[in-house]
């Protein structure tokens, strides 16, 4: 799988898992859609173990759980990590997608999107 992922959201994954409470075994669970101006919608989780059809991937000894769908979403991405006093989250960055031209994306070629991490809860 042709998947990029920066060192910076390689480390936001890492503290997601380390303080997920999910176990030592657990992995990073990454579902990526079709939606949102830039071509994707996305959701993350901590969890245990992959779910029945997830493949997980080996990050340097992360574990990065993907369904099927988000497999094929984030081939030839670059996912990375921005925190900023303005906004905090992933980004996606596909060099190949087409740009609506509204979010200002399309001068650099290429669409992202984040994802706010002020949404995320701990499972009880």
């Amino acid at each position: 799988m042709n998947i990029t992922i920066t060192t910076a959201a390689e480390k936001f994954m890492r503290r997601m898992v380390r303080f997920g409470g999910a176990g030592a075994e657990a992995g990073f669970r990454l579902t990526v859609s079709a939606g949102g101006c830039s071509g994707y919608a996305s959701a993350f989780s901590v969890e245990a173990a992959p779910q029945p059809g997830d493949a997980a991937l080996d990050v340097n000894g992360l574990k990065l759980f993907l369904p099927a769908e988000s497999r094929l979403m984030l081939e030839g991405v670059t996912i990375d990590f921005t925190d900023t006093t303005m906004e905090s989250g992933l980004s996606f960055v596909n060099p190949n997608a087409a740009a609506c031209g509204t979010c200002g994306s399309s001068a650099t070629g290429a669409a992202a999107v984040k994802v706010d991490i002020s949404g995320i809860q701990r499972r009880t």
